[in-house]
């Protein structure tokens, strides 16, 4: 348990509030949490949980019999595959949610020592690609007796971070889309840097993930150029964005502000370009907003530009 200076000194975390809101999930599908969310939220929760514990809440959520208690790896996995597979409901004290829903909200009370490993790290991370972060929140809890000091608990919240209704900022949706008209098109150098952007940025690796979604958005660019008629350097962007703008159809639109000749008029594309390409350090807590702000955009505006290539080459009647 780490102390907290701010509220009083010598005070030390006995436990956690664990709040989350309920929230509908999106198009109605069988988990609103991707793959990787669950099997570590399984992972944390059943690190931390005697198998007696285990047993006592897996008979309250009405599974006892789905689950091998040979190992807690076992009991994750067998955990996981219900959650992501079956459209179980369960009863928690917040009301009836999904499985996978309630094993997150266990997972979020993990202790600090559980909270340090690599299933924690890719828990968050997941959380993040699908639109979701964890708040912490310092809540004084007065003693009981007035021999004992007050304590302090973190309250950790799971918040979404976009608007729930918005299919465009479902994450996990664009990047289906995405890779499927990569696919489509066969830009597969450009599908080789958004994989691997994705991987880094599910361990933790920011600068890497950075890195690599860089590349794929210029990489894009480039190889849809190419395939358009585009004649010069692969590595000169401006150009690039030129020749973009200017073929007849532009997949650039200047009445859009994504290009334009004028190098004084906003530019959307030139300002996501610089955007993607910061100078100095940002380490920290800002450095893993910066790299999901990164992805997120990178995913927002591929899907919209692979999109509109798509209907170039392939009109619809």
């Amino acid at each position: 348990m780490s102390s907290h200076p701010s509220l009083g000194g010598n005070q030390t975390v006995d436990y956690v509030v664990v709040h989350t809101q309920q929230l509908a999930t999106p198009g109605g599908g069988m988990t609103e949490f991707n793959k990787m969310t669950i099997t570590s939220a399984c992972s944390v929760f059943t690190a931390f949980k005697s198998h007696d514990d285990l047993s006592l809440i897996e008979v309250e959520w009405g599974i006892y019999d789905r689950t091998g208690d040979s190992s807690k790896s076992r009991r994750a996995a067998d955990l996981a595959r219900l959650a992501i597979n079956e459209d179980i409901k369960v009863m928690t004290i917040r009301g009836e949610t999904s499985l996978g829903r309630a094993i997150i909200e266990n997972a979020l009370s993990a202790p600090d020592a559980a909270r340090q490993s690599a299933d924690w790290k890719k828990l968050v991370a997941g959380l993040r690609f699908d639109g979701f972060e964890i708040l912490e929140t310092e809540v004084l809890i007065p003693a009981r007796h007035s021999w004992r000091d007050d304590d302090v608990a973190i309250e950790r919240t799971l918040n979404r971070i976009y608007p729930n209704d918005v299919p465009a900022l479902d994450f996990r949706e664009a990047e289906s889309e995405i890779i499927i008209l990569l696919d489509r098109h066969a830009l597969l150098t450009s599908k080789g840097h958004l994989r691997q952007a994705i991987q880094n940025f599910t361990i933790g690796n920011w600068a890497a993930a950075n890195g690599q979604m860089r590349t794929f958005f210029e990489s894009y660019f480039t190889e849809i150029a190419t395939r358009l008629g585009y004649k010069g350097k692969p590595d000169a962007t401006k150009d690039i964005r030129a020749f973009l703008g200017t073929v007849s159809p532009p997949l650039l639109l200047r009445d859009y502000n994504e290009w334009h000749s004028n190098d004084q008029k906003p530019q959307f594309v030139a300002g996501m370009w610089a955007r993607m390409h910061p100078e100095g350090s940002h380490p920290g807590l800002s450095e893993e907003d910066d790299c999901a702000f990164r992805l997120h955009l990178g995913l927002i505006a591929a899907r919209l530009f692979l999109r509109r290539f798509d209907q170039r080459l392939s009109p619809r009647v």
